[in-house]
């Protein structure tokens, strides 16, 4: 009588074998977890630091927003009011030399320091550099850097009766054209010749930080813009 033939069916697995593939499992669950707590608190530190980052906002501008932004550094239009004329305004302005001080001056030129105020909270300034620095004057807030660049709108005229001189800040303007939405300029010198023949929007002046504000060039930037309201 022939022997019956041994079968070839795979054998059982044993219990450690089967136990293999249900701890490779966990392994690769667990491993998927840490990568996702991981990549998590990456993105966790750089909201943090986004936030750090982003200008300390006074309470009592919290409700200043944008006008409809279309592009980096270029809106649809003006900058919604958001300041009042009797508010204590200043700016620190943070760069590589360090830091200046500028009294803000609501009462005079409203339009321009609110748009300032807007602009500069909304961390427009972060980072554009000082494109224009010669020996009586330093001008910055050109999103281009190289003096033809703006946030896509102009500002109106806004006159004032207080001289130019050392430490005046203003907004600058092409010769014949409009307001510029965003470049200032801040006086170390006295104006060349007779002064100013056009409207620049006197619109604060340096109270600490002078020698800071001597020593920028072209090769530096703005860090932060900080209002405060007092």
């Amino acid at each position: 009588m022939s022997q019956p033939r041994p079968s070839r069916r795979p054998q059982p697995a044993e219990p450690d074998e089967l136990a293999a593939p249900g701890q490779w499992g966990r392994q690769a669950w667990l491993a998927l977890l840490v990568m996702g707590v991981l990549i998590a608190a990456v993105i966790g530190s750089g909201v943090l630091i986004q936030k750090a980052l982003e200008p300390a906002v006074p309470r009592e501008l919290a409700h200043c927003v944008t006008s409809t932004q279309i592009a980096p550094h270029q809106y649809l239009g003006p900058q919604p009011m958001c300041i009042t004329g009797n508010q204590k305004l200043q700016a620190t302005v943070s760069t590589t030399q360090g830091d200046f001080v500028i009294d803000l001056a609501p009462e005079v030129a409203p339009v321009t320091v609110n748009n300032f105020v807007v602009l500069a909270t909304h961390g427009y300034y972060n980072g554009l550099n000082f494109w224009r620095s010669e020996d009586w004057v330093v001008q910055g807030g050109d999103p281009r850097g190289d003096g033809r660049g703006g946030p896509g709108y102009n500002l109106p005229d806004e006159t004032t009766a207080t001289p130019w001189g050392l430490g005046a800040v203003g907004m600058a303007r092409v010769p014949g054209g409009a307001v510029n939405g965003s470049q200032f300029f801040v006086q170390k010198a006295g104006w060349p010749g007779s002064g100013p023949t056009m409207v620049y929007n006197r619109f604060g002046t340096v109270i600490s930080g002078m020698d800071k504000v001597q020593l920028l060039s072209s090769n530096d930037t703005i860090t932060s813009i900080t209002i405060k309201v007092s």
